[in-house]
């Protein structure tokens, strides 16, 4: 009876690990899903303004979600002088990997 008892407190101490471990990643998920329509937005924000974005870095906070979330923006010229090459980063929560996106820009 108590080897019984043992092997069961042992599944159980298991599957309350992997709920944790499942909340953990859910959590981790939703982040990485709004810091992709933060970096999105930035996007969005860079092909559509009427004047293309200077050559160089740059940095800022957002606000979206109810989090702050804070981007750098690297913008290199390309061989061809009618595209500019625009990465971007958007970090959201400590210990979180951040979201990249590469696109390219027309000058002009």
């Amino acid at each position: 009876m108590l080897v019984a008892l043992a092997v069961f407190s042992l599944a159980a101490l298991a599957l309350v690990r992997l709920q944790g471990v499942t909340l953990r990643t859910a959590a981790d998920l939703d982040s990485k899903a709004l810091g992709q329509i933060v970096a999105r937005n930035l996007m969005v924000e860079t092909q559509t303004d009427p004047a293309p974005p200077s050559v160089g870095e740059e940095e800022g906070d957002v606000e979206n979600g109810g989090r702050r979330w804070h981007w750098k923006r690297a913008v290199k010229a390309t061989d061809d002088k009618r595209l500019l090459q625009v990465d971007l980063t958007v970090d959201g929560q400590p210990g979180a990997s951040p979201v990249a996106l590469s696109f390219v820009r027309v000058v002009g």
